[in-house]
């Protein structure tokens, strides 16, 4: 109980200096906003609202329970991070599972990292914060890096920057957003793996996805048999390549009207049966040659 005493003594200073509306911080602009921003304070629970740029969804019950019970013995360890969005009012940037629980726990304050943000800025550290937690599925995963795409702008060079991650990594997230929603739930759910995921995406069609998914968990396949399975599937739907039907070469026929012609003729000919016969000729004088060949046909 002595370290979680010691944890609610942090910030007083700063507490006293946010509490006075006459020196209200609303930008980082303001006076005596350096000694705020990004300092831990002792914040009311009751002075912070939830993040609606949340990327989570859902709270196991249970593990808020359990991380509520850790609290009431040891504090708060690791501060959670807010915005200061007015006076004495401030919103949540990560951190919920400990405000939640902190909540469940019974205290009044819980230790904060104070920044001050636009609305941007805030979904952006909250979907980075969130990426890095080592508790998300790969779908929550992949959501929140599609939400930086479409909500923050950021390419996947950029992201890869931000959270630390090869674009490959990034890649292959994404890819998993092309699943079926019912492989999707499934592995949020457990019922399949990052890698179940990863092998079943290679297959377009979405009936023949949540087919061999219904074959996974029937049969409890492995990621490599799973692998093998869409391969082969992969293979027996290739569609096979239209072959040019063959042409007869007519070899005999241009044998006979080169020697007449007494050069090398070439007789193009279509799938209709159409065509034509070229006769190459050397000069003008090989030229009239040809004709007077012709000529002497008539």
């Amino acid at each position: 109980m002595a370290k979680a005493k010691k944890k609610q003594a942090l910030g007083r200073g700063l507490s006293a200096l946010l509490n006075d509306p006459d020196q209200d911080i609303k930008s980082v602009e303001d006076k005596d906003a350096d000694k705020v921003v990004g300092s831990i304070v002792e914040l009311e629970l009751a002075h912070i609202e939830v993040n609606p740029f949340q990327p989570r969804s859902s709270f196991n019950e249970e593990h808020l329970e359990e991380l509520a019970s850790s609290i009431r013995e040891l504090g708060v360890i690791q501060p959670i991070t807010v915005r200061k969005i007015e006076h004495q009012q401030y919103q949540l940037v990560s951190g919920e599972r400990r405000f939640r629980a902190s909540k469940l726990a019974g205290l009044q304050t819980i230790p904060a990292y104070i920044r001050i943000a636009n609305d941007q800025e805030a979904l952006e550290m909250a979907l980075v914060e969130n990426i890095q937690r080592q508790d998300l599925d790969p779908i929550e995963i992949a959501l929140s890096y599609q939400r930086l795409i479409d909500e923050i702008d950021l390419t996947q060079k950029q992201m890869s920057s931000r959270v630390g991650k090869k674009r490959s990594t990034i890649t292959n997230y994404l890819r998993l957003l092309k699943l079926d929603p019912i492989i999707q739930t499934g592995m949020r759910d457990g019922f399949i793996s990052m890698g179940h995921g990863r092998a079943l995406v290679n297959i377009e069609n979405a009936k023949s996805q949540t087919n061999i998914y219904q074959k996974i968990l029937k049969d409890k396949l492995s990621v490599r048999a799973t692998e093998d399975l869409v391969r082969q599937h992969n293979q027996k739907n290739i569609t096979p390549k239209k072959t040019k039907p063959k042409t007869k070469k007519y070899s005999t026929e241009k044998q006979h009207i080169s020697k007449f012609f007494g050069t090398k003729v070439d007789i193009k000919v279509n799938q209709k049966g159409n065509g034509r016969i070229i006769i190459p000729f050397a000069s003008e004088e090989d030229l009239n040659r040809i004709h007077e060949l012709l000529k002497n046909q008539d």
